[in-house]
């Protein structure tokens, strides 16, 4: 699900708490080592996350929020902020000439530069973490 987060929201805040859950605590935050992804650049998306008033062309920015049961991809379009939740079990990664994360038949790509060189071990995080939660030991062989 996609939500306008420009401003509070607080049916995001419901529909998030149902599908990832609530943030995680200071304590986990500092045990994990962070549980956000620093600024990535997007480099397209699904038509349908595709949203926002302003249509030129732009640099989209977007980050990535570790959840107990599945992330949150924010991105912004302009000086408006969107919120795409995802749960574990919807959660596909691609990394091939772009990092890409698939959702329910919609995506978002994310260039491989240098922001994602730093974001590198938060990404193998994030798939340890999916694999941990969707019980998949069996890919770790």
């Amino acid at each position: 699900m996609v939500f306008d987060t420009t401003y509070k929201n607080k049916y995001y805040d419901q529909q998030s708490l149902l599908l990832v859950g609530k943030t995680f605590s200071l304590i986990d935050k500092i045990k994990q080592g962070g549980i956000g992804s620093g600024r990535l650049i997007i480099k397209s998306k699904s038509p349908k996350l595709d949203l926002g008033k302003l249509k030129f062309e732009e640099i989209d920015y977007g980050n990535i929020e570790l959840r107990p049961k599945g992330i949150v991809v924010h991105y912004t379009r302009g000086l408006e902020r969107f919120s795409w939740v995802i749960p574990y079990y919807q959660l596909v990664i691609y990394n091939s000439q772009f990092f890409s994360i698939h959702a329910n038949g919609n995506f978002i790509q994310f260039s491989k530069n240098k922001n994602y060189s730093d974001n590198k071990k938060f990404i193998d995080k994030m798939i340890s973490i999916k694999n941990d939660h969707l019980n998949l030991s069996y890919y770790d062989s």
